[in-house]
C-alpha cells in the first residue's frame, strides 16, 4: 500500500449501513433508476466525508451499493436464486444454474464513483473463491448445474478474475480479496469436518491465485477473518494461531495480509516472523465488536509489539475486519467515527516517533 509514508491507515471494507442505506436497498426494485442512484450516492458521500474527516489514508465507499457482501456475485453472473435460507431465515443466495456473465465491472463501477468524490486512496473488495463454494452451494439446489462445490468455485474463478482486471483498469489502489473460510483453518474443530484439511486450505489459496495471477499495476490483498458472523451474531469465534495455516499464506501471490490482533483468539505476533518478508502487513489493531472502543493508547500496544517482528515499512493500520458483518447486524456509525479517530491518532503518533 503506497501512500507516502508510514504506517497508513484505512477500515478494512465495509462500514455500518445507517437505516437509510437499508432502506434503500430493500426499495431497490421498487424506485426508478435514476432516483435510487440518486439518493445512495448521496449516501456514499457521506460515508466516504466520515471516513475522510477521520483521517483515513484509504477510503472505500462502506460496500454500501452491496444488498449482501458475498452476493455481490449475482449482480456478476446469472445463475443464482435469492431466497431465504430455510434454516435461520437469512437471506440466502444459492446457485442453481450454470453461471454465466450478468453484469461485468459492477464493483468496479464503484470504484468510478469514488474517484469523483474523493482524491484519497481507494480499496475495492471482492470475495474469495472458495468462500462462495462454502456460502451458495448446496447439495441438492446447485447439483444440478455443479454436481460438487469445487466445480462451482472454479467456476466462480474467472468472473472474479474479470473483475480484477476491470478494477485494475480502472486505476482503483487496492484491491482486497476477502477470505474468511481460508481463515477458518486455524480452528481445529473445523479442521475436523474435513477428509483432508490441508487440501481444502490449499484449494482455497490456488483459487485465490488463479484470480490475481499476473495482475500489475495494483496492491493485492487478502483480508483474514475469523470472526465477523460471531460479532454480530454471537457465534462460534473460532480459535487458533495463524501458524496452522502459515503454508497456505505464504503460497498466496498478493503484496499485502490483513489479520486481526485484537482478541486472544488470533495467537501470537511472533507468527510474523513465519511470513514471507516481502508481504505488507494490515495489521487489526482496533477491534471491530460493538462497544468496544479501543483508546489510542491500546492502540499504540498493538503495534509496538508487532514492532518487535516487522519493520514499520511493512505495518498498515485497521480494523480486525469490515463493521457491517451480515445484512442484519446493527452498528453505530458514530461509534465507528471514533474508532477510525482513534487509529489516525495512533498512526500520528507513531510517525513522530519512527519517521
Amino acid at each position: 500500500m503506497s501512500t507516502g509514508q508510514l504506517f497508513p491507515t484505512s477500515v478494512v471494507g465495509s462500514m455500518p449501513r445507517p437505516q437509510v442505506v437499508k432502506d434503500l436497498i430493500a426499495e431497490d426494485s421498487n424506485l426508478p433508476a435514476e432516483k435510487y442512484q440518486r439518493l445512495m450516492q448521496s449516501c456514499v458521500r457521506y460515508v466516504v466525508a466520515l471516513q475522510e474527516r477521520a483521517g483515513l489514508d484509504v477510503v472505500t465507499d462502506g460496500e454500501w451499493w452491496r444488498k449482501s457482501y458475498i452476493g455481490v456475485i449475482a449482480e456478476l453472473t446469472h445463475g443464482f436464486e435469492l431466497s431465504r435460507n430455510p434454516a435461520d431465515g437469512r437471506p440466502w443466495t444459492i446457485v442453481i444454474d450454470k453461471l454465466a456473465p450478468k453484469k461485468p465491472g459492477f464493483i468496479a463501477q464503484e470504484v468510478t464513483f469514488l474517484k469523483q468524490i474523493t482524491t484519497k486512496q481507494i480499496k475495492a473488495t471482492i470475495p474469495a473463491p472458495a468462500l462462495l463454494g462454502e456460502r451458495m452451494w448446496d447439495p441438492q439446489k446447485s447439483a444440478t448445474a455443479y454436481p460438487t462445490r469445487r466445480a462451482f468455485v472454479r467456476d466462480c474463478v474467472p468472473f472474479l478474475r474479470r473483475e480484477v482486471e476491470l478494477l485494475r483498469d480502472e486505476g482503483v489502489s487496492i484491491i482486497q480479496i476477502d477470505d474468511p473460510h481460508l481463515c477458518l483453518f486455524v480452528d481445529e474443530d473445523v479442521r475436523a469436518k474435513y477428509e483432508d484439511a490441508e487440501a481444502a486450505a490449499d484449494f482455497a489459496v490456488d483459487m485465490v491465485n488463479q484470480v490475481v495471477e499476473n495482475i500489475d499495476g495494483v496492491t493485492l490483498a487478502v483480508h483474514l477473518c475469523r470472526r465477523a458472523g460471531a460479532r454480530a451474531r454471537r457465534e462460534t469465534r473460532y480459535r487458533g494461531s495463524y501458524d496452522r495455516i502459515i503454508k497456505q499464506l505464504n503460497r498466496l501471490k498478493v503484496h499485502h495480509l490483513t489479520l486481526e490482533f485484537t482478541t486472544a483468539e488470533a495467537g501470537d505476533m511472533p507468527v510474523f516472523g513465519r511470513l514471507r518478508e516481502d508481504f505488507e502487513i494490515g495489521l487489526g489493531c482496533v477491534s471491530s465488536e460493538p462497544g468496544q472502543i479501543d483508546s489510542v493508547e491500546s492502540i499504540l500496544r498493538r503495534v509496538e509489539k508487532a514492532l518487535e517482528y516487522l519493520a514499520p515499512e511493512r505495518i498498515t493500520l485497521n480494523p480486525d475486519c469490515g463493521f457491517a458483518p451480515g445484512s442484519a447486524a446493527v452498528v453505530s456509525i458514530d461509534e465507528v467515527y471514533t474508532k477510525l479517530k482513534n487509529e489516525v491518532e495512533a498512526a500520528n503518533r507513531l510517525r513522530a516517533k519512527y519517521g
